[in-house]
């Protein structure tokens, strides 16, 4: 996907929840009807799409289905990344601003995901290999507030 074709996307996706939020959308038609009207030219193919990816739901409120951003799984969803933090995960070290993370063999790519996933905000990304997770994080300090961070989350078996 070319930067532009990404921009636009993301530009979208924002207005999408701009305006589920402001209107009672009911319908694919719909929504694709408000984009266009607000300059997007899309088809219902990438309203669909745009939907699966958002993650949006139906939900009935008022007596009406509307399309809602999907929040109460978020936390069954941050369960399911730290259960795979705490399986894979094995050690880590620092070096400056990069947190070094070894895992389980072959569960690298699953940690770095999920670490993805949590979105923290100190956490700029993560590359992984086989047993070995590189995440890039903003600063020193911020570097050992993602350890302190990982650090609870490992050793604690609740949230």
């Amino acid at each position: 996907m070319e930067r532009h074709e990404y921009n636009m996307k993301i530009q979208r996706h924002s207005k999408i929840i701009q305006l589920i939020n402001e209107y009672d959308i009911e319908t694919q038609e719909e929504l694709a009807d408000k984009l266009n009207a607000a300059g997007y030219n899309v088809t219902q193919a990438t309203v669909s799409r745009d939907i699966r990816q958002l993650k949006l739901i139906k939900q009935n409120i008022n007596g009406k289905q509307k399309y809602v951003v999907l929040q109460s799984g978020i936390s069954d969803m941050n369960e399911k990344y730290i259960r795979i933090l705490r399986d894979g995960f094995v050690s880590m070290a620092m070096a400056q601003n990069i947190l070094v993370i070894k895992t389980v063999a072959g569960m690298a790519m699953a940690v770095a995901a999920a670490l993805d996933a949590m979105e923290w905000p100190e956490v700029v990304g993560s590359i992984a290999g086989d047993d070995t997770v590189m995440c890039a994080i903003g600063s020193v300090d911020e570097t050992l507030i993602v350890m302190d961070k990982l650090n609870k989350l490992i050793q604690n078996s609740g949230n």
